[in-house]
């Protein structure tokens, strides 16, 4: 195939496409809905910058990634987020295809960035 013919839709929006994405409200109302488990996957400094309250903190990019993963309630509604969207995405992906319930997982569709554009604080 030539490059003329490819695919030219990123290969990050396919994988969202396969997802529950939330906007911020609808991620907000998720989170005041109860019995969920908020997991922020950024940096550690991101993190200490700013979070959601109540949010689990797990490094997408730590070595011990997976292991905190599976260690998650999976009776319980997952809301991931990050700063963009993007590793949220993949991590939403990879808990769908490790075991966790899709329809108990949602994406926070333009992560932190949207979240404080349309929330303006934190929960």
């Amino acid at each position: 195939m030539s490059k003329n013919n490819a695919c030219k839709t990123p290969r990050w929006r396919l994988l969202q496409a396969q997802l529950n994405n939330l906007d911020a409200a609808q991620f907000k109302a998720k989170i005041t809905a109860g019995n969920v488990q908020i997991v922020d996957v950024r940096t550690h400094q991101e993190f200490e910058v700013n979070h959601i309250e109540n949010a689990i903190h797990i490094n997408y990019f730590e070595e011990e990634f997976w292991e905190k993963i599976e260690q998650l309630d999976k009776s319980k509604i997952s809301l991931i987020y990050c700063r963009s969207g993007r590793r949220s995405i993949r991590v939403c992906t990879l808990m769908k295809n490790g075991g966790f319930d899709a329809d108990k997982i949602f994406n926070l569709k333009e992560g932190m960035i949207e979240w404080i554009e349309q929330e303006g604080n934190l929960v």
